[in-house]
């Protein structure tokens, strides 16, 4: 049968234009699910409702929620790409190829700009003068080439105003670890030079410094100053290291980066390799998500595109395995990024340059391999310690789905409860929710009383829930989903006393027999459950006790971080209220124009308290006084 698309974006295909641009695919609640460029919008954005686009599950199923397009048309196919980029950041669309993970490599940098440069640590490259070499895969390895590094260039790490008059150096000078400009041991000229040496290393140009060092050592040693040859001949050692760690793969001193893709059944890896002066400096794999039929050309553009708008530094040559439909704009691009330098796309068919793009796939492969091991383990780990919890606890089921609740406060006051929420083993984060207890107000803490509220207020959104199923919400609202869904076990952090109040709130709401309970006292982590007097003790290796405790210890950590932000909030309440000037009236106006945002008032400059009714000049400044 042929797809007939709907009159709206009927209308939408057939007023399309010849030129390039970005468009907007959203579903019927406005959403964008999706965004994509052109070189041509008609051409591109019609071939998703073609014959030729029922032969691509995604596309139908992308296609089947698609309820409005909006488009933007650019100057250039270039500027259709920047903006695509900027889009999918801004609205993360569900159908776009995306990188599971979103890091930043780090970075060597050198503040050649100062008089007597430092050397350190960034995953941010920006065009501030310094001097930047990397990128490396770990941060690890940063550290550990510049820990060994420094035993052969002592540089500053310090904080002073190098004047060379300091009466002493501080004990890195003494350990040789810094040569003491702040006293005047080298100048700033020596010092630039001995920088200008690591720069060259880092670079991958130490056969010069390497001769250098050698002859001086000879020089030292002829003259039976063996301290300073022994100094130079460590030095000589830490950089030779150094550059054997870094393997020569190109005659030329070329800058590229190798990129391969690996994928088996609904998995993608992509692997990048880094080679700098013509030597490996590192390499990484990346797994991407939601490519579904995509082909490896079009995964590999998505991931060029993604993976360098947040690189620190681009290569002048990016090898990779097969053509990319976008190569020349994508070069156009990546080219402006550089600064105007020139990008050169390649996709080598023999020759040393086809060798490393095996190398990077067979690692690409590897990496692959490796993550599905993981995730199988993981998956095999998850299914026993559920399927051993449904047995010890006797469920009637198997509790995919498991919701923990905890208190935290602090002498009674600002008490929070928080419920997390593990599907399958895993925490689903999103459904994490926290409640201020209102019911108890003062006095002793009372667990109990805390607890009952909680699981209250938690199942009467449920019954709220059930209630909203039977007739239409309002237009633009939605039902929390998280509330609607219940328990295959609903777990309690404490001992008999709050399972009592768990099983007392069940039966106030008919789900006794629908939700089983059970409660971990933390002392000899003993599960009790209704009906048994004596309690439940897993194996020490147990994985459902590992199961049980990853649960709880979250639910704990949950609540702590939520009763220290509304105790913080509580504390900046009680600052305010407490500075003269300051009564119930002008306290609701202030949070009024701040938006309720304790925060938001200790961050105010004056000119934006004093455009609050009633907030005159001094009293700004003394608010901004009290709130310090």
């Amino acid at each position: 049968m042929t797809y007939q698309a709907p009159d709206n974006i009927r209308i939408i295909l057939d007023n399309l234009p010849n030129k390039p641009g970005v468009y907007l695919m959203k579903d019927a609640k406005g959403k964008v699910i999706y965004v994509g460029k052109a070189k041509i919008l008609r051409n591109r954005v019609r071939s998703y409702f073609t014959a030729h686009a029922d032969q691509r599950r995604k596309t139908l199923k992308m296609r089947a929620q698609v309820a409005d397009i909006e488009i933007i048309v650019t100057e250039s196919e270039v500027k259709a790409l920047i903006l695509e980029e900027t889009l999918i950041k801004q609205h993360k669309p569900k159908y776009n190829i995306s990188l599971k993970d979103d890091k930043r490599y780090p970075y060597i940098r050198i503040t050649w700009q100062d008089a007597f440069p430092k050397v350190e640590t960034t995953r941010r490259v920006e065009q501030d003068g310094a001097r930047y070499f990397g990128p490396y895969a770990a941060m690890w390895a940063v550290q550990n080439t510049l820990r060994v590094l420094r035993r052969a260039f002592p540089y500053l790490t310090c904080d002073r105003d190098i004047t060379g008059k300091d009466e002493r150096a501080c004990l890195f000078h003494d350990i040789k670890l810094c040569n003491g400009p702040c006293i005047g041991a080298v100048d700033q000229a020596q010092y630039r030079a001995m920088i200008q040496e690591l720069m060259d290393v880092l670079s991958g140009k130490s056969e010069a410094v390497l001769e250098r060092l050698q002859a001086d050592m000879l020089r030292e040693a002829e003259a039976l100053n063996f301290e300073k040859a022994a100094v130079l001949r460590d030095q000589i050692k830490a950089i030779e290291f150094i550059t054997t760690r870094h393997k020569a793969v190109s005659p030329k001193m070329t800058d590229q980066d190798v990129i391969a893709i690996a994928r088996e059944e609904g998995e993608t890896v992509v692997q990048i390799m880094f080679i700098r002066n013509g030597k490996l400096i590192g390499s990484d794999s990346r797994s991407l998500a939601n490519i579904d039929d995509e082909s490896e050309s079009e995964i590999l553009e998505q991931f060029l595109t993604q993976f360098y708008s947040e690189a620190g530094e681009i290569p002048s040559e990016i090898l990779l395995p097969h053509e990319v439909e976008q190569a020349r704009i994508i070069e156009r691009w990546l080219r402006d990024k550089r600064g105007g330098h020139k990008v050169q796309i390649s996709v080598p068919q023999r020759g040393d340059k086809r060798q490393l793009i095996q190398t990077a796939q067979d690692n690409a492969s590897e990496a692959l391999r490796l993550l599905r091991a993981q995730l199988a383990a993981d998956t095999t780990r998850q299914e026993e310690a559920l399927a051993e919890l449904q047995a010890e606890l006797r469920l009637p089921r198997i509790p995919n789905r498991i919701e923990c609740f905890d208190i935290s406060t602090t002498q009674g006051t600002a008490i929070t409860a928080s419920r997390v929420v593990f599907v399958q083993g895993a925490p689903k984060k999103g459904e994490y929710r926290k409640f201020n207890i209102k019911t108890v107000t003062s006095g002793a803490p009372d667990d109990f009383q805390s607890m009952r509220e909680a699981l209250t207020r938690r199942f009467a959104r449920w019954q709220a829930a059930q209630d909203a199923a039977q007739k239409p919400l309002p237009d633009g609202k939605d039902q929390d989903e998280s509330w609607r869904l219940l328990p295959d076990l609903l777990l309690i952090d404490g001992g008999k006393g709050q399972l009592g109040v768990a099983v007392a709130v069940l039966q106030a709401f008919g789900l006794s027999e629908r939700v089983p309970v059970a409660s971990l006292a933390k002392q000899f982590e003993e599960i009790f459950i209704p009906g048994q007097s004596q309690s439940i003790v897993l194996p020490r290796r147990s994985p459902a006790l590992y199961l049980v405790q990853r649960v709880r210890d979250e639910a704990h950590r949950f609540a702590i971080t939520s009763h220290q932000k509304r105790r913080s909030r509580q504390s900046l309440v009680s600052r305010l209220e407490s500075i003269p000037g300051v009564g119930p009236k002008r306290r609701k106006l202030l949070l009024k124009y701040f938006h309720n945002s304790i925060d938001a008032i200790r961050r105010a400059s004056l000119d934006e308290l004093c455009r609050v009714p009633g907030i005159h000049r001094s009293l700004a400044e003394a608010i901004l006084q009290g709130l310090e």
